[in-house]
């Protein structure tokens, strides 16, 4: 399955990943951001409905001059503490900067927000190949698409929603950078089961994977 994951994800096609039972217990919509499109951002909002976030591997959150959140805020009462999320106390949270791109209105509609995704796609790809791009005038915060920014040693160190990402599109050999949002249950009030997750793949033709086998699967590929 995990193949077929990498090949949807190459494609430009959604992928539906579940992290851990142990963890948040979600499954997020995953989408390559250099193939986003408006069509994309309204399937995510209508039928996921979290939070529609962009994860950007390390090496290129670095360049950019992307911080986490919580370095950047470290200074104020509202920084976040170690230990304080409840499903990943030894690690803080991959949130960076909200940015909106410079020629976005107001950032928020289904144009805008693939028109930032698919430009942060850009400045990653520039990041990771050595090259340099000015990040800031290009893109301004605050915005309304949230950055998150992968571990540097990604599954080896953490293995959020983030992480299971950007290591896919490592084993894709494709720009990682990828637009995730989690689903929600209309009914229920919280997270989506796996189970009805797995039943909307199947009624949609989606790839879904589970945290365990993509983290067998890098463990594997890093051995060879």
């Amino acid at each position: 399955m995990i193949d077929k994951a990498i090949e949807a994800l190459k494609k430009g096609e959604f992928i539906l990943i579940y992290d851990f039972a142990d963890r948040e217990g979600e499954t997020d919509f995953a989408i390559r951001s250099d193939a986003i499109t408006p069509e994309h951002i309204k399937i995510m909002r209508k039928d996921a409905g979290g939070l529609i976030c962009t994860s950007i591997h390390s090496k290129a959150a670095e360049k950019m001059g992307l911080p986490f959140a919580s370095e950047a805020l470290k200074m104020t009462h509202f920084a976040e503490k170690e230990g304080d999320i409840p499903y990943d106390k030894a690690n803080h949270s991959s949130f960076s900067l909200w940015v909106n791109h410079r020629d976005t209105f107001t950032g928020i509609t289904d144009i805008d927000r693939a028109i930032t995704a698919n430009r942060l796609a850009d400045h990653v790809k520039h990041a990771m190949n050595g090259g340099a791009l000015d990040f800031s005038s290009e893109f301004r915060t605050p915005g309304h698409m949230a950055t998150l920014r992968a571990n540097e040693k990604l599954l080896d160190n953490r293995r959020g929603q983030t992480e299971l990402s950007i290591a896919l599109a490592e084993l894709g050999g494709i720009t990682p950078c990828i637009t995730i949002c989690e689903m929600l249950d209309d009914n229920t009030g919280k997270a989506l089961t796996k189970e009805d997750a797995m039943r909307y793949a199947d009624e949609k033709g989606l790839v879904f994977v589970g945290g365990k086998e993509i983290v067998e699967y890098w463990k594997n590929h890093k051995a060879l």
